[in-house]
């Protein structure tokens, strides 16, 4: 089947992306399984082989992903996440670079026992930390500023310095060989990546926001403008010197995040799927290039020169790049403990080996399981210990279960309280400052902004934010509000009134709005008068003695159902597409009409009537 190119390139991508869909169901960081995945479909049962299915592409197009992936990474990178941090940043990619590419080339010559000049080039390969592999673990691990916003920086930026520098030693130690090496040629070939990547990623990010500026492309094109730039800048950048690609598009990312005059939410959307598809992609097609035999040869030695990298370099390189920074022991000891390898290592690394070995370099092999080694236990060992460590640092953000209601008139605020009894965080906002006053006087955070501005994204904390209610009298809003959020939320946590006006649902699809809260009459003014006629939000604990069916026949049609609380304090929102069927141990949140004499009929499990408050009183 490995003949069948068809076959190769199919199971690819669906190892890939069916390895990033089950880490997600079983919550293990991706990379895990993607290297299972690649490891199982080549060497172990020989469904992919990479080289005869690319051959002399192979590379090529592994360098073009990674630059892809790299500017990907690069529109994460927002300067105000790291003020007071860039020092650290800086530290971290130059001194700390430094100090890891020394100790790994007097480990690999001393340990590893191969040539100097070979130790240098892999301590320069083991620079690289890569955002391929951080990124998904800060996703899977959530760190709380400014830990994860300086590993993500590091990791990004790591990139091309690392490669960079790798390049650099191996093309001295090629010169070496021919005699030609003198102190000048590598000084030039500093500033000439410096040079060529620096100045034609920032040309390139400025060519592309003046172009959708002025709107010399249709809006339908953006996406496919973005990926050819990309492409062609990284291409060019390389032709001119090589590996100086990986600077130009990390740069065009990074200048295309901190610019206000083009919006880059849709090309940042579209970039993170296809980084997603090219990473999942990746890392099958390079674990599926390992060899069996190689990898038997690993030995006592290679696990120590592993060692020395995981417990002294990094270490030591966090702790001098951090000292006297406002990062607390903590934080320090989490930075110093993750310094997963990636992509980049391992396609450098075996670009390396090929054209070493072309030159007679009979030790240039060994690269390759070393490599691989290192990357498969930096990911074992940070992915399987990074989450537990941040927890018990006290560095790790809480679950984004939250709701942020837009709109703060009266009864979203009392609907607001009743969501905090439950233990989930709540955020008001609202355009209207009497409103906010009295959200605020009632104990309930809000902010005075519009959900529509930048403000809203930019400046509000949503870090525990991961619901979306709009609650607005005004269809429009809601349903922008809805599309806003989806992306940052997922649609299925996004949810607005039942459109109330004929003209909106003409007007506004299905895919335009979220999910109808509550049921298809909770329109906007019936809730209004509901509330007005003096309903109640009535809270329940169902039990076997009073269950949800006696509950309906207490209060009658009236009901609206609102939320149910789950045992395990999960809290799910009642939506016109989601039949849910309360239980006895729940607890349900609904819209009721109080009983003519309700502290007298209600059986103990259900709050007497002076608990509730009309909410036309509130």
């Amino acid at each position: 089947m490995a003949e069948n190119p068809m076959v190769g390139l199919a199971s690819i991508i669906v190892l890939g992306i069916g390895a990033q869909w089950l880490a997600w169901r079983l919550k293990l960081p991706s990379i895990l399984l993607l290297l299972l995945s690649g490891f199982v479909a080549g060497p172990v049962t020989g469904l992919v082989d990479p080289d005869r299915l690319l051959g002399q592409s192979l590379f090529p197009v592994v360098s073009i992903s990674v630059g892809i992936i790299l500017f990907e990474g690069g529109l994460t990178l927002r300067l105000p996440e790291v003020m007071g941090m860039r020092r650290v940043v800086i530290r971290l990619i130059t001194i700390g670079a430094l100090i890891t590419w020394v100790i790994g080339t007097l480990a690999a010559y001393f340990i590893i026992d191969v040539a100097l000049d070979l130790a240098l080039l892999i301590g320069a390969i083991f620079v690289v930390t890569g955002p391929t592999v951080v990124i998904p673990l800060l996703k899977h691990v959530r760190v709380n500023a400014p830990t994860g916003p300086v590993l993500r920086w590091e990791g990004i930026l790591i990139d091309p310095v690392g490669a960079t520098l790798a390049v650099l030693v191996f093309e001295v130690i090629l010169i070496d060989q021919a005699g030609e090496l003198s102190p000048a040629l590598i000084l030039v070939g500093i500033l000439r990546v410096l040079l060529v990547g620096g100045l034609i990623g920032f040309v390139s990010a400025r060519l592309l926001i003046e172009v959708i500026r002025r709107r010399w492309v249709p809006e339908f094109l953006h996406n496919a403008l973005t990926l050819m730039v990309i492409v062609a800048a990284f291409t060019l950048s390389n032709e001119l010197q090589v590996e100086s690609g990986l600077l130009t598009t990390t740069l065009m990312g990074v200048v295309l995040a901190n610019q206000r005059t083009i919006e880059v939410k849709r090309l940042s959307h579209f970039n993170e799927e296809i980084g997603i598809l090219l990473l999942s992609s990746l890392f099958v097609l390079l674990a599926a290039r390992l060899d069996l035999d190689s990898l038997s040869s690993i030995g006592v030695r290679a696990l120590a020169f592993f060692g020395v990298l995981v417990f002294i370099a990094r270490p030591l390189s966090v702790y001098v790049s951090t000292w006297r920074s406002q990062l607390t022991w903590r934080e320090r000891l989490f930075l110093a403990w993750l310094a997963p390898r990636g992509i980049v290592a391992v396609a450098v690394t075996s670009l390396f080996a090929l054209e070493l070995a072309e030159h007679g370099n009979p030790e240039a092999e060994r690269m390759v399981p070393l490599t691989f080694l290192v990357v498969i236990g930096t990911v074992l060992i940070y992915g399987l210990t990074a989450g537990p460590l941040a927890s018990r640092l006290g560095l790790v953000l809480p679950e984004p279960h939250g709701f942020l209601i837009v709109g703060a008139h009266d009864w979203a605020r009392t609907l607001a309280a009743r969501l905090r009894e439950t233990g989930r965080d709540v955020l008001l906002i609202d355009t209207n400052w009497s409103n906010v006053n009295a959200a605020k006087l009632d104990g309930l955070p809000a902010v005075y902004a519009s959900v529509l501005s930048d403000h809203a994204l930019d400046e509000i904390d949503l870090s525990r934010m991961g619901n979306l209610l709009a609650l607005t009298r005004n269809d429009e809003v809601n349903a922008l509000a809805a599309l806003r959020f989806a992306e940052i939320f997922g649609r299925e946590n996004i949810y607005q009134l039942p459109l109330q006006a004929e003209e909106s649902r003409k007007s506004i699809s299905t895919a335009q709005h979220g999910r109808c809260l509550f049921s298809s009459k909770a329109t906007f003014p019936y809730l209004v008068h509901r509330f007005n006629s003096g309903a109640v939000i009535k809270k329940v604990k169902l039990t076997q003695e009073f269950a949800y069916r006696d509950f309906l026949a207490l209060y009658g049609d009236g009901i609206v159902p609102l939320f149910l609380v789950h045992e395990s304090g999960e809290v799910s929102v009642f939506t016109t597409d989601t039949a849910l069927t309360p239980r006895a141990g729940q607890t349900l949140l609904a819209l009721v009409d109080p009983l003519p004499d309700e502290a007298a009929t209600l059986p103990d499990a259900v709050p007497s009537a002076a608990s509730e408050t009309p909410l036309s009183h509130l």
